[in-house]
């Protein structure tokens, strides 16, 4: 078994949420969980693949549950693969759980890009009080109506007025779990607009506060698919682990990515 540490999305140098890219090592569901849960950290699976257009299959864990996509995961395995095929071209893999298929790409100074499509999804029906109980926080401004959207993992999309409330939130962990396997979303994000232009960001999806995520991919991904634009999306500071990222929509998908350095 290999593994290898990165820290990926970060904003600087020594920044970033890690993530361990695994070749060989344990093969069933339940021991990829047990190692995800005993390392505390997310755990990705390269995997042979036996489609000729696809360089491997990844397999996605977090110390809670097993996911199918993870896009600070995947930036760690462009590297990876990148070290064994060279950085030319796209590289592509395909996920363990839905079979999605994900395009890798080398930016400048250590920088990947993952290419993903926007999944049709349906709106859950997701009243203001809802949305207020689920962050333990009544009096909450919202800027525009929550919606949700997905590149392969479906977020519930919260627009709060500004980084203040975003700080300021403690929300309700569990209910956003249990609201979330009932709706059919992974998790929620809150966002606020900043003075510049770019957008800054939380993501509530694990059970522990502690373990909340420094950068969120899927969740800038979605942003991307509501928003229509190419945006610069922070994360982290509230967890200690300055992210940034950055995403483009072309004619042939939307393009998230960030920075991938060896830990």
């Amino acid at each position: 078994m290999q593994i290898h540490a990165f820290r990926c999305f970060g904003e600087h140098a020594g920044n970033g949420n890690p993530a361990l890219v695994i070749e060989g090592g344990p093969a069933t569901i339940d021991a990829r969980q047990a190692f995800t849960r005993e390392r505390a950290v997310t755990c990705v699976w390269i995997d042979p693949s036996d489609e000729a257009d696809a360089a491997a299959v990844v397999d996605y864990f977090y110390p809670h549950t097993r996911s199918p996509l993870c896009l600070h995961a995947t930036l760690a395995v462009g590297q990876r693969l990148f070290m064994l095929h060279g950085a030319g071209g796209e590289l592509a893999v395909r996920t363990a759980m839905r079979g999605q298929r994900l395009g890798l790409t080398a930016g400048a100074g250590g920088e990947v890009f993952v290419r993903l499509q926007a999944q049709d999804m349906p709106q859950p029906e997701v009243a203001p009080g809802l949305v207020r109980r689920l962050l333990h926080a009544p009096g909450l401004a919202l800027r525009s109506p929550p919606r949700a959207a997905s590149v392969g993992s479906p977020k519930l999309l919260v627009e709060v007025a500004d980084a203040a409330a975003l700080y300021g939130l403690a929300p309700d962990l569990p209910a956003i779990a249990a609201w979330s396997k009932e709706a059919g979303i992974n998790g929620l994000y809150a966002y606020c607009r900043l003075e510049n232009g770019s957008y800054e960001g939380r993501n509530f999806n694990h059970l522990d506060a502690a373990l909340e995520d420094s950068a969120t991919g899927v969740a800038a991904g979605a942003l991307t698919v509501l928003l229509g634009r190419d945006i610069t999306l922070l994360q982290g500071r509230a967890a200690g682990r300055a992210c940034l990222m950055r995403t483009r929509i072309d004619a042939t998908g939307i393009l998230v990515g960030g920075m991938a350095q060896p830990a």
